[in-house]
C-alpha cells in the first residue's frame, strides 16, 4: 500500500502545479491513495468548490484542511456536502463538516485519514492528542491503515503527537508551515513520521506570497494586503509504503519537483 501525501495547495500555483506536476509523479510512483492539504487552494486562504474540483479532477482523493477552513463562506456547505474533504476533527462538536473519512482503495482495502489541528500559536480548540486517539482507536476497528494529518505551527507540538500515535497509525504527517523538514523517519513502533511536508505553489516566495510585500511588511511593521507569487511551481510530498498486513509504515521518502512555463 502506497499513499502520497502532498503540502499545502497554495492558490492558482499550487493547482497548476498539480496540473503540470502531479501526472508524472503519479506515473512514476503508483500510489494507490492521493492526499493533499488545500486550506490555500483557493486565492490563498480558504476553499471553494471550483477549487475543490480542480484538485479532485487533477489527481487527488482526500483533501484535508487547517485554520483557513472557514475563509470562504462556502466552505460551510461545501464541507457538508463533500466526504472527500475532512477540516480538523477537533473543531467544537456541531461544526459543519467532519474531521475524518473511509475511503476504499483498489476495492480491498479501507484507509482511514483524520486531520488535527494544532493549539499552540493557533486558535483554541479541543485537544489533538484526545482527539486523535479517541478516532485512531474507532477507526481501527475498520482497518489497520490510518494517516492523520496535523496541522499545526509549532514544531515540537507536531513531533509530540507523532510518538503519542506511534504505533496507533500508519502516518503523522505535518503540514501548515509551508517549508519541507529533513525528519522524514519511521517511530519505533511502525509509524511514518515527517514535522512538515512542505508546499506545493510558488517556489519564489514568501510561504506563497509575493516576497516583496512580506520583507515589506518585516520592515514597515504595518498590515500589508498579501498576494500569492508567481514564477516557478514546486510540489513537495512524501511517499509512505505501507505493509499491506499489519497496516505499518515500511518507508518514507520526500518528494520535491519544479516546473516552469
Amino acid at each position: 500500500m502506497r499513499f502520497l501525501m502532498l503540502g499545502d495547495v497554495v492558490g492558482r500555483p499550487g493547482r497548476k502545479a498539480i496540473q503540470k506536476i502531479l501526472p508524472m509523479v503519479l506515473q512514476e510512483h503508483k500510489p494507490d491513495l492521493v492526499i493533499a492539504n488545500g486550506e490555500n487552494v483557493a486565492g490563498g486562504n480558504g476553499i471553494t468548490l471550483d477549487t475543490a474540483w480542480e484538485l479532485f479532477s487533477g489527481g487527488i482523493d482526500v483533501i484535508t484542511l487547517g485554520n483557513h477552513v472557514w475563509d470562504k463562506r462556502e466552505a460551510f456547505s461545501l464541507l457538508d456536502k463533500e466526504e472527500r474533504i475532512i477540516r480538523p476533527a477537533n473543531y467544537p462538536p456541531g461544526t459543519p463538516g467532519r474531521g475524518y473519512t473511509i475511503v476504499n482503495v483498489n476495492q480491498e482495502y479501507k484507509v482511514g485519514i483524520i486531520n488535527l489541528s494544532g493549539r499552540v500559536f493557533l486558535p483554541p480548540m479541543d485537544c489533538p492528542f484526545r482527539i486523535g486517539y479517541q478516532l485512531a482507536e474507532e477507526l481501527r476497528e475498520e482497518t489497520k491503515f490510518i494517516l492523520v494529518d496535523f496541522h499545526a505551527e509549532a514544531t515540537s507540538e507536531k513531533v509530540a503527537l507523532g510518538w503519542y500515535l506511534d504505533g496507533m497509525v500508519s502516518a503523522v504527517v505535518g503540514t501548515h508551515t509551508h517549508i519541507q523538514t529533513a525528519d522524514a523517519r519511521i517511530l519505533p513502533n511502525g509509524t511514518a513520521y515527517i514535522t512538515d511536508v512542505g508546499m506545493t505553489g510558488p517556489r519564489d516566495s514568501v510561504l506563497g506570497v509575493k516576497k516583496e510585500i512580506i520583507i515589506n511588511k518585516f520592515l514597515s511593521n504595518l498590515p500589508a494586503r498579501f498576494e500569492v507569487a508567481n514564477g516557478v511551481m514546486q510540489l513537495e510530498a512524501i511517499i509512505i509504503d505501507v505493509d499491506p498486513v499489519t497496516g505499518k509504515a515500511v518507508s518514507v521518502n520526500r518528494l520535491q519537483h519544479y516546473y516552469s512555463d
